[in-house]
């Protein structure tokens, strides 16, 4: 029998564990590989995070390297440890499966079709109950007085404990610096202030934001029907609202997005305690708004809001070389630093149009990045990298093909030894370690092959070529979104440098997506050598780009 190659999965959530949970489940997985004589390969983690969602980095290298037929063995504490989510964990089994690989916990065993449809089903079950339970507590803790969980600026919370030693949650008391810049806003707002305004004053004079960071206009006028930002926060008034929103995990993304609830939903309690706002400068508040702002609709109906696409062709790609911030839309056509205008505390100016950008960019991706001379110094530069790594990986094959015949060699003397009536136990014993030995042998020579070559020497031309068609498939009604979605990929960041009273624009490109594109394959990744090349590019400092340096243009 061969060498069981087995990983092993560890996760803890940050609801109600702690770090060494992790290592409690690894060393009774060891225990258990060790007892069947299996050989563990890796081990793969995932700390404080939920098990609602496969959007883990631990759980996904496990996926990949299951994929490379790295085991043939994935063992854990339980089910619910890999995943509590019901299509999640048909998911995972479904493509362990296809790589022929068994899912083995400690608490089910083998896992089955069946195990998924029960387990699943009651792990589902779990996570809804529990969403339950601690939706009952918080609303009984709001119908007391006391906060449903968070906090809002302009409070701190009261540490309290109870005689048996228990935590009192929910209690707030008010900050009284807080308090004053939140009466400094209210007021400024309805002296016809805007938002941005107050913003950058607030910076201008040194006064932290919430959590210690810098004051945005987002932060002061936030959402209205949400509830959300300083203006709009009924706390102030002493009014704790909860229950407004509800939110739910996207199963795409694994991230959270809130719903508004209805307004009969609302769960509303008095704290006159809390009060930091009077009413007639609430009421100027809301007065000024119902004149000067839209009414915003709910996010969430996601369609056209979070999942639309970028704007303009580089939106979220272009950064300030001053402060870092992001460039963004000032007005029809230019784009500004947000940091500068919107929080005041970065000096750029300088203002771009968008179609200039526009030009200068796709300019320096057909005609700069991936420059033939370059590039080809390059190649041959991996190349030789490659070779070196493959020669020394040709040793290790030499050795393993002369290593069989020893083996064999061995195996026949103890064959003669156990016919000669020498020690059973200690010859058989000799004989399943070598039996063992060959097949490890035999599957690595089998298993082992001559991967293609990663970087062809004309790839900079191949590259060209293709930016080319690309370029024109943009200028087509038909074909423009597709070649627009295939630019972005190729651009890492473009950072706008202000230099002597123009923006120098600097074009970084994302090699690995470059790399993919002129190759045309879909997971340049995957390939055998993309390891040695990353460690190769790292050492070099590598940006595509001429000189191998990130490609600057002037307007």
């Amino acid at each position: 029998m061969g060498i069981v190659k087995v990983a092993l999965y560890a996760r803890y959530s940050s609801e109600n564990q702690r770090d060494a949970s992790i290592e409690d489940q690894l060393r009774l997985c060891r225990l258990h590989a060790k007892k069947q004589g299996w050989t563990i390969v890796d081990s793969y983690t995932d700390r404080a995070i939920s098990g609602a969602s496969l959007l883990r980095p631990g759980i996904q290298e496990l996926i990949q390297d299951a994929t490379r037929g790295r085991f043939t063995i994935v063992l854990a504490e339980a089910m619910d440890r890999l995943s509590r989510d019901q299509e999640d964990i048909a998911g995972l089994f479904k493509r362990m499966t296809f790589s022929g690989v068994r899912i083995i916990t400690l608490s089910e065993g083998d896992v089955t079709h069946l195990h998924i449809g029960l387990k699943g089903t009651m792990n589902a079950l779990f996570l809804k109950d529990l969403a339950e339970k601690v939706r009952r507590g918080l609303r009984g803790r709001v119908e007391d007085g006391k906060s449903g969980g968070g906090n809002s600026y302009g409070y701190d919370v009261v540490r309290q404990f109870d005689a048996k030693g228990e935590r009192i949650r929910g209690d707030r008391t008010i900050n009284e610096e807080e308090a004053r810049t939140i009466r400094r806003i209210f007021t400024d707002y309805t002296r016809g202030k805007s938002s941005r305004t107050i913003a950058m004053e607030l910076n201008r004079d040194g006064v932290p934001g919430p959590q210690g960071r810098e004051w945005g206009p987002s932060t002061i006028h936030g959402n209205r029907e949400r509830g959300t930002g300083v203006l709009n926060n009924e706390m102030y008034v002493g009014k704790l609202v909860w229950n407004r929103l509800r939110y739910l995990k996207d199963p795409d993304t694994g991230k959270r997005v809130s719903r508004l609830n209805p307004e009969s939903e609302w769960v509303i309690q008095e704290v006159p305690e809390l009060r930091i706002v009077e009413q007639d400068l609430w009421d100027a508040v809301k007065a000024r708004q119902a004149e000067t702002t839209f009414s915003q609709p709910e996010r969430g109906n996601e369609a056209l809001s979070e999942r639309r696409r970028p704007r303009h062709l580089f939106a979220g790609l272009i950064r300030c070389g001053c402060c870092g911030g992001g460039y963004s839309m000032i007005s029809k056509d230019l784009l500004g630093c947000s940091t500068a205008r919107n929080k005041g505390t970065c000096d750029n100016r300088l203002n771009i149009r968008r179609d200039a950008l526009e030009a200068s960019v796709l300019s320096g991706l057909r005609t700069h990045l991936m420059e033939p001379d370059l590039f080809k110094e390059f190649c041959n530069e991996f190349t030789r990298e490659v070779n070196r790594l493959r020669m020394e990986h040709g040793a290790d094959l030499v050795a393993m093909r002369a290593e069989l015949p020893r083996i064999d060699r061995e195996l026949a003397k103890l064959l003669t030894a156990l016919k000669a009536g020498g020690p059973i136990q200690a010859i058989v014993d000799d004989m399943k370690r070598l039996e063992a030995r060959k097949a490890e042998v035999t599957e690595r020579l089998a298993n082992t092959e001559e991967p293609p070559p990663l970087l062809h020497p004309n790839m900079a031309e191949i590259y060209q070529q293709r930016i080319a068609s690309l370029y024109e498939s943009l200028q087509a009604e038909d074909t423009k979104t597709e070649a627009a979605e295939r630019l972005r990929t190729l651009v890492s960041q473009i950072t706008l440098q202000p230099a002597d009273g123009e923006l120098a624009i600097v074009l970084r490109g994302d090699l690995a997506a470059i790399l993919q594109f002129a190759a045309h394959k879909k997971n340049a990744t995957a390939h055998p050598d993309s390891g040695v090349l990353d460690a190769f590019v790292s050492q070099v400092s590598l940006v595509a780009g001429t000189g191998f340096e990130p490609v600057t243009f002037r307007l």
